[in-house]
């Protein structure tokens, strides 16, 4: 399945945004996901909050490339 972000065109009727096509649990799963990051960087006062997103989103990358590679 291909990620599709969201385009702001959001919509909440039925199973599926019509903005961005991805269903409406997959986009709830996915704020929670952002919302504990934000939360634990709040938590730890970062003051390089741009450091820190930077870092976890190349850990998050780096980690997903390694596990398509062992399929």
């Amino acid at each position: 399945m291909k990620f599709s972000p969201c385009v702001d065109k959001c919509t909440y009727e039925g199973t599926h945004c019509e903005g961005c096509g991805r269903t409406h649990k997959e986009i709830a799963e996915t704020k929670k996901l952002v919302m504990a990051v934000v939360n634990f960087a709040q938590e730890q006062e970062y003051e390089n909050i741009e450091d820190f997103a930077n870092a976890i989103g190349q850990s998050v990358l780096k980690k997903l490339k390694k596990s398509a590679a062992g399929k």
